[in-house]
């Protein structure tokens, strides 16, 4: 199984892909406002690579549950300058974490080579059409309605078969917009609209997605229903976010997104060093 994304070709099995989350935003739910000015992003994002990330994830639009939309214009002030400062100058693919087919342009135009689409359940295809032609990654993640209304009352007759459902529809479309399967990842989407024990479900069961031999992302890290366990504030909930990777990499995901990249490396690292002993 491979992921390639413009120039970048990963190839499975290997160790987990940690992808590092970078933020330019002033609302986001775990560290809204620290890295809204470029130089403080570019700055992140290097301190990322260095301990470990093996992709760099750059958004400039809040999507925590009742987050206001963000306007094209002012997306593409806060993310296309730091993508311009570190393409070229990290070894290491950039992603953008978008939704709109503009800035997802704008951004593979300026040096990134994957789209992290919140917003796979879109009916246009303009945004699958640009991906192809960019021959960039594209990672479709499932979200049951909008961040304005995903958490308002989330229900699923079963949400694993209603995820991989989702999941095998959205292929099929990506290739019929010229989507290559080699350039797709999948994301269940913890946390968009989900209860805490979707949440719980669909981690138990990553191993349910994996027969669909796409790599399989999941970004749990500091996100509420850790909370709900832990009672820790966002910015403490990296140790549940560490126990989510290494189950989720124990049951086949292949990328983990995170704030706390460090940690992350080291406890997937030994999880796997486990797994090659048993």
């Amino acid at each position: 199984m491979i992921f390639r994304a413009r120039d970048w070709l990963f190839e499975f099995p290997r160790p987990a892909l940690v992808m590092g989350i970078v933020n330019v935003t002033p609302d986001s739910f775990s560290d809204g406002g620290r890295f809204l000015d470029p130089a403080a992003a570019v700055e992140h994002a290097l301190q990322l690579e260095a301990e470990g990330a093996a992709i760099l994830d750059i958004g400039g639009e809040s999507t925590r549950p009742g987050a206001a939309p963000v306007a094209e214009e002012e997306e593409l002030r806060r993310v296309l300058p730091v993508i311009r400062q570190l393409a070229g100058r990290i070894k290491i693919p950039i992603s953008v974490d978008t939704q709109k087919p503009a800035v997802a342009q704008a951004a593979l135009d300026s040096g990134a080579a994957i789209v992290n689409d919140i917003a796979a359940n879109r009916v246009d295809d303009a945004m699958w059409r640009l991906v192809a032609r960019a021959r960039a990654g594209y990672i479709a993640m499932h979200m049951q309605g909008t961040p304005q209304t995903m958490q308002s009352h989330p229900e699923y007759d079963n949400v694993v078969a209603a995820v991989r459902a989702f999941f095998v529809e959205r292929l099929e479309r990506l290739a019929g917009a010229g989507v290559a399967p080699e350039q797709v990842a999948l994301d269940c989407g913890l946390g968009f609209g989900k209860t805490v024990a979707h949440n719980l479900t669909l981690l138990a069961q990553q191993g349910q997605f994996t027969s669909l031999r796409r790599p399989l992302v999941v970004g749990a890290s500091r996100k509420s229903f850790i909370g709900h366990a832990s009672g820790e504030r966002a910015d403490q909930r990296w140790a549940g976010g560490l126990a989510c990777a290494c189950w989720a990499v124990a049951a086949g995901a292949r990328i983990i997104r995170t704030h706390d990249v460090r940690q992350t490396v080291e406890a997937l690292r030994m999880t796997e060093n486990i797994q090659a002993a048993t």
